[in-house]
Parts: structure tokens; C-alpha cells; sequence
């Protein structure tokens, strides 16, 4: 493309949006339709600059024209509660069910490697040896000793606050990174399991495995099925950057990011739930089937929130995706 010969084509047009858009409260039916023409118009021409000719000059020029007229198109809208009541029974639960492929593999194979890691902690006192001195275990795992107490160390509110915090920072990286291929993925993975099996090998060597149990499943449960969610959706975002499938690379990762940005939010208000578990039901005083039981009914909810009402609205064309109207303007990359 020769730039120059495709500016002097062209600048006219912009000069016009330009000029309509500074008096757009005033213009006429006919006015408005030229507008809307000439926005989509200048759209074309930005993509096709971006792709055969870029410059950052007029790139910025035409990126701000398109950008006013967009807005001037579709005007300007505020969040509403039908919206928010939108997200939470279509979008958000599309979204994971969407994603369900990358994440429940994920959940099976970590929680396999948590209970392997556990396994060769329980059943190798050396290595028990090199996490900490004898005493230090002891301390860890009589009864009364840290890993009780831990869940009530604090006050509950305060307790829960610092737990959804750290939770939801651990799931929001996991969207994040999931771009980076998925590799900084793995490793939040690892990790968390590696704190897992150290818990689980460390009772199981002390005989108080069942213990263990009851002060991680009330909460447990429905955490790392967030975490797992996230770390799936992660791994998907990152996959998309190798095989986009049969969309462009640039639409594939809008589409996939603008669901995980999203997901981060759904995810964040599922955390504040097993966070709100963590803090208050499971130091309570509440016997151990009935804690571990309120852990199981949250997590058979949301698993039926994300199965039935998430496989109801994808059947219905949800994506989880923003709305249509809310996406940047889809233009062709040739003439």
C-alpha cells in the first residue's frame, strides 16, 4: 500500500467524521447516517493501515476518530442490575461450563498429584526430615498443635478477609498468566499441591489424617474448585496463543480474554463464599460431619450452578463473552 496515495484518497472522509462528530447533538437523520457510513468506513481503513502500512502517527489519529465515532453510534451505557442478574445466570456460568474441559482434567490430575505427594511424605520419614526438625513436626501436628489452630488464629472476619484475599489473587494470576502459554500456570499449580500433599503426608504420619480432613473439606472443596476453574481457563487463554482455531489469533484471544476477565469476577465472589466457610465454619464448634457436610452442599451448588443453569445458557448461544454491543468493532483487514 502506498500510504501517501491512500491518505489524499481518504482524507476527506475523515475530515467529515471529524466535523460531524464535533456537532453531532445538531445533525439531521440524513447527517446521522452519513456518520454512521463514514465511522464504518474509517474503521476499515484503520485495520487496513494497521496491517499493511502501519504508522503510529495516523494510527493514533484514525484509533481516536474511530473510537468518538464509536461511541457517538452506540452511545453510552451504565451497568444496571440486569447486567449484574445477566452475568451471574448467564455469562459467568457459561463461561466455566464452557471451560469445563480444560478445568476438570486439571482438578483430577493435581488433586492425583496432591495425594501422591502426600503418599511419599506419610511414608518416608527422611523426607519428613527435610521439611523440618522433629520437633517442629510435632509442633505442626499434635492436637492443639498449628494446623488447628490455624483456622482459628485470628478473628473470623478478618481471617476470611485475608483468606478470599490471597485466593483470589492465586485464581486472578492464573487468568492472567495463562497468556505466558500456560507455564506460570503449572507452577501456581505446584505449588498449591505441594502445600496440600505437605498437609496431608504430615497428619497421615502423625495418625490424624481424619483430622486433617475435617478442617480442609468445609472450605477445601469449593476453594480449589476455584482454583482449578481458574488454572483450566488459564491453560485454555494459553493454548488459544498456539492454535487460535479457525479464528484469527487477535479475535480468538479478545473473545477467550474478555471471558476470563470476567471469570476473574465470578470467581472472585465464589472465593468470598469458601473464604466466609473458612473463617467461620471451620473453626467452629460444629462437629465434623456437619462442617464437612455445609462444604459439600456449596460445592454440589455451584457444580449444579455451572451444569445447569451454564449448560442452559451455552445451548442458548452464551459464550460468556461481553455482549455484542460491548465488543470493539469486528472491520474487514482487506478492501
Amino acid at each position: 500500500m502506498d500510504l501517501d496515495v491512500f491518505v489524499s484518497a481518504h482524507r476527506a472522509e475523515w475530515d467529515r467524521l471529524d466535523a460531524l462528530l464535533r456537532r453531532q447533538r445538531r445533525l439531521d437523520g440524513a447527517e446521522v447516517d452519513e456518520l454512521v457510513t463514514l465511522y464504518q468506513r474509517t474503521a476499515t481503513h484503520l485495520s487496513l493501515i494497521q496491517s499493511s502500512a502501519p504508522d503510529p502517527q495516523l494510527t493514533g489519529r484514525l484509533s481516536q476518530l474511530v473510537a468518538r465515532a464509536r461511541s457517538a453510534v452506540t452511545g453510552n451505557r451504565r451497568a444496571s442490575w440486569r447486567d449484574i442478574t445477566r452475568f451471574l445466570t448467564h455469562g459467568f456460568p457459561a463461561a466455566v461450563y464452557r471451560s469445563r474441559h480444560w478445568w476438570v482434567p486439571t482438578a483430577l490430575l493435581s488433586t492425583l498429584v496432591a495425594v501422591l505427594l502426600g503418599w511419599w511424605i506419610g511414608t518416608h520419614p527422611e523426607v519428613q526430615a527435610s521439611i523440618a526438625a522433629p520437633d517442629a513436626l510435632r509442633e505442626m501436628t499434635r492436637p492443639g498443635g498449628q494446623y488447628e489452630t490455624y483456622y482459628s488464629s485470628h478473628p473470623a472476619a478478618s481471617f476470611a478477609a485475608q483468606v478470599w484475599t490471597n485466593n483470589a489473587q492465586a485464581a486472578a494470576m492464573c487468568l492472567v498468566l495463562g497468556i505466558f502459554l500456560g507455564l506460570p500456570v503449572l507452577w501456581i499449580l505446584l505449588l498449591n499441591m505441594l502445600n496440600l500433599g505437605v498437609g496431608v503426608g504430615l497428619m497421615t504420619s502423625a495418625g490424624r489424617l481424619d483430622v486433617f480432613l475435617g478442617l480442609i473439606l468445609p472450605h477445601g472443596l469449593l476453594e480449589l474448585t476455584a482454583v482449578f476453574v481458574a488454572a483450566g481457563t488459564g491453560l485454555r487463554l494459553g493454548w488459544t496463543v498456539i492454535d487460535p482455531g479457525p479464528r484469527t489469533r487477535r479475535s480468538a484471544l479478545a473473545e477467550e480474554g474478555r471471558a476470563a476477565l470476567g471469570m476473574a469476577i465470578g470467581l472472585a465472589l465464589v472465593l468470598f463464599i469458601s473464604g466466609a466457610i473458612e473463617g467461620f465454619v471451620t473453626p467452629s464448634g460444629l462437629p465434623t460431619w456437619a462442617r464437612i457436610g455445609i462444604g459439600v452442599l456449596a460445592e454440589l451448588v455451584f457444580l449444579a450452578y455451572v451444569y445447569v443453569l451454564g449448560g442452559r445458557a451455552v445451548r442458548a448461544g452464551e459464550t460468556g463473552d461481553v455482549e455484542e454491543h460491548e465488543r470493539s468493532a469486528a472491520v474487514p483487514v482487506a478492501a
